[in-house]
């Protein structure tokens, strides 16, 4: 019974309306802790949409785990070898690809552009660079070999649909660097959303690649997709057993563990940086329970006389402030989840193409996660209980005599 009275004593505090003074203090309590947590759920909201987002188009243009033969001899997986992998439960799919460096022309863009070449077998499809738009047969279609760029490639060649443009590929004949060069037709173009990918990378043939290159095994190699609940871990450790010490096996992560560690490491500090917001909000939270302890002495004082030990009346000054950090904790968190969602349908943050290059992504995802919603609730209540303490502590130490005197 008592402490369901220490809630019915707290809950009238809150809710009462004797000073303009208090209720004003309130108000801004409460308004402030909204501000510093909305704006903690934005910051979470973007680090965690920026990271994941990467991760996914990253993934888009690269496979989970890679294999590079170190020999000629083993460019081809065929036989027990191919079938032991496809049958590997962590294994969806095998296929080799190959990678090159060059540069490409067109009529009306004279100057060379540099591109990422990537090799890849027509009949094996090109759905995993996001957005496609082909022309009529695709990159076998024609007599001019075909290839694939990116959309913002495509729109600095100033080149349409089936037009012939210039491509020169680096390559190595006899250990020396040589030019190839080849006449190919715009086949299509793609949008992966990754700006790199569509500023700088196009998709030609994978035996043509090959053989403008010198052949060999510079610049091929096995990607392997696996299914969405194996970990890349799993699945290299399984494929490293079969092939042996005649292929280097990295998995994804590996590749760009230092890229997201940053990442990872910079959502944290923003989040330490922006809890200091929700820190100075809590002083108005303490502001508001010290000018209630001041108004409410004389009521303090009755309540002692009345039986309320010490500890009780601490809790009720304690469950004010915890109750009011409360409302504009969830506040904060309505506000900075209507927003992230709002930034993120409507795309209203975006990126010019030489800003994009910098972040790699041409618009900001927000994405709100419980776990960062949990991390932000908990530690704006954990900072709230500890400001409110003090004050509510000096509200359990008032004697009834001296609270009764007070007015």
């Amino acid at each position: 019974m008592r402490w369901g009275l220490v809630g019915a004593v707290a809950w009238r505090f809150l809710r009462g309306r004797r000073s303009r003074l208090l209720d004003g203090t309130a108000r801004s309590a409460l308004a402030a802790t909204a501000i510093g947590v909305a704006a903690m759920v934005i910051a979470m909201a973007l680090m965690t949409g920026y990271r994941e987002d990467l991760h996914r188009k990253l993934l888009r243009g690269n496979a989970a785990v890679l294999a590079y033969p170190l020999s000629d001899e083993w460019l081809d997986l065929a036989g027990e070898v191919y079938d032991r992998l496809l049958a590997l439960p962590t294994v969806d799919k095998v296929r080799r690809v190959a990678y090159g460096q060059g540069s490409l022309t067109s009529r009306r863009a004279p100057e060379a552009l540099e591109v990422t070449l990537r090799g890849e077998n027509p009949a094996e499809g090109l759905q995993g660079l996001g957005e496609l738009e082909l022309a009529a047969g695709g990159l076998a279609g024609g007599g001019v070999p075909g290839i694939v760029v990116g959309a913002d490639l495509a729109r600095e060649l100033d080149a349409g649909p089936d037009e012939v443009v210039r491509l020169m590929v680096l390559g190595a004949q006899n250990g020396r660097p040589r030019f190839r060069y080849q006449s190919v037709r715009v086949a299509g173009t793609f949008r992966s959303g990754f700006s790199e990918f569509d500023q700088g990378m196009a998709v030609i043939d994978r035996e043509l690649l090959e053989r403008l290159m010198g052949g060999g095994i510079g610049g091929s190699f096995f990607e392997f997709e696996v299914p969405r609940s194996v970990e890349p871990a799993a699945a290299a450790a399984d494929i490293r057993e079969i092939l042996g010490p005649d292929f280097l096996i990295r998995e994804w992560s590996e590749l760009n563990a230092e890229l997201f560690a940053a990442l990872r490491i910079q959502q944290l500090a923003l989040f330490c940086v922006l809890g200091l917001i929700v820190l100075v909000s809590t002083f108005n939270v303490a502001s508001s329970l010290v000018v209630l302890v001041r108004e409410r002495m004389r009521d303090v004082g009755v309540l002692s006389a009345l039986g309320f030990e010490p500890r009780q009346l601490q809790g009720v000054f304690l469950l004010f402030g915890a109750t009011l950090g409360l409302l504009g904790t969830l506040t904060g968190v309505a506000l900075g989840t209507t927003v992230s969602l709002v930034l993120s349908r409507y795309e209203l943050i975006r990126f010019g193409p030489e800003v994009a290059a910098v972040y790699f992504l041409s618009s900001v995802p927000f994405r709100v996660e419980w776990l960062d919603l949990f991390a932000v609730v908990g530690f704006t209540l954990a900072v709230m209980v500890v400001a409110c303490w003090l004050p509510s502590r000096r509200a359990g130490r008032v004697r009834p005599a001296v609270a009764l005197r007070y007015e």
